[in-house]
């Protein structure tokens, strides 16, 4: 009920207001029973932008951190995350992503729409990664159709670690469905998966127009991280050195100090003859 609520009455008014957002294909999307909408991620307002321009309502995953904050803002946050329509994932791996995994496959055999994106986690650089194989094993459990879903210029509107968006209109580009009956039965076989999300991934490719990496996003944010690090640490160095060398430079520079000289005793030789000397 809330997941509505904001849709149409609270925040969704507002959104198509200030951002009029853009949606193509949006009869590739069926009218009623299960799929799996699978789409690139730039920005947290992916999981804003897309249930508010598809009419039928999307489950997401979501990190579980959005769930398991503490205080007021904890609170309302998981509030938020469930009333848009997110469930918590762990995002770990293995064994403990298995339950978002399993509350998806649910959701689809209750003839519910379920998004996910592949990559795992926002792309660091605008351009798309290699797809995890979870939406792969997701599609043959439940035999279900995979929707290719672009989102367009949402890193723009919020680039990550940007609160308060920019205003411009972003866009949701929806492919036509893949259908990846021909491989019912082998959600065990690991090369199967891997085809089947690469063939996800270049239509997103394809939608979306994005520069496709073949790594995942997951290690590209860690060595984006460590040569962020890295060229901290040279800038810092070299900071270093060059105060070290102006300061160098100004001791060399700079006039010596001269300590006074106690005058030298008068020489006989430099006596005055005195009026007695005379007289004598």
């Amino acid at each position: 009920m809330f997941y509505w609520f904001l849709k149409w009455l609270a925040l969704g008014p507002f959104l198509r207001l200030v951002f009029r957002p853009w949606a193509e294909g949006l009869e590739n999307i069926p009218e009623t029973g299960p799929a799996i909408l699978a789409s690139n991620h730039l920005s947290f307002s992916d999981s804003i932008f897309l249930p508010l321009v598809v009419p039928r309502r999307i489950t997401f995953p979501a990190k579980a951190e959005y769930f398991t904050g503490s205080g007021v803002k904890g609170r309302l946050t998981a509030v938020f995350m469930r009333g848009i329509g997110q469930i918590p994932i762990d995002r770990s791996g293995g064994r403990a992503s298995q339950a978002a995994m399993r509350a998806g496959l649910k959701l689809l055999r209750r003839g519910e729409l379920f998004g996910i994106y592949p990559e795992g986690t926002r792309s660091p650089d605008g351009r798309l990664y290699r797809g995890k194989t979870g939406v792969a094993r997701l599609a043959l459990e439940a035999g279900v159709l995979v929707i290719p879903v672009a989102m367009i210029d949402t890193d723009r509107l919020q680039p990550p670690g940007q609160v308060v968006p920019r205003i411009l209109r972003p866009g949701v580009r929806i492919g036509k469905p893949l259908d990846f009956s021909r491989y019912a039965g082998m959600e065990s076989d690991r090369f199967v998966l891997r085809s089947i999300t690469d063939e996800i991934m270049y239509a997103l490719m394809t939608l979306s127009g994005q520069e496709y990496v073949d790594i995942y996003a997951s290690s590209a944010k860690t060595k984006i991280a460590e040569a962020k690090a890295e060229a901290r640490a040279e800038a810092r160095a070299e900071a270093k050195e060059a105060k070290a060398r102006a300061e160098a430079e100004a001791r060399r520079t700079s006039p010596a100090v001269l300590e006074p000289v106690d005058p030298a005793p008068p020489s006989p030789d430099d006596a005055v003859d005195s009026p007695d000397d005379h007289a004598a």
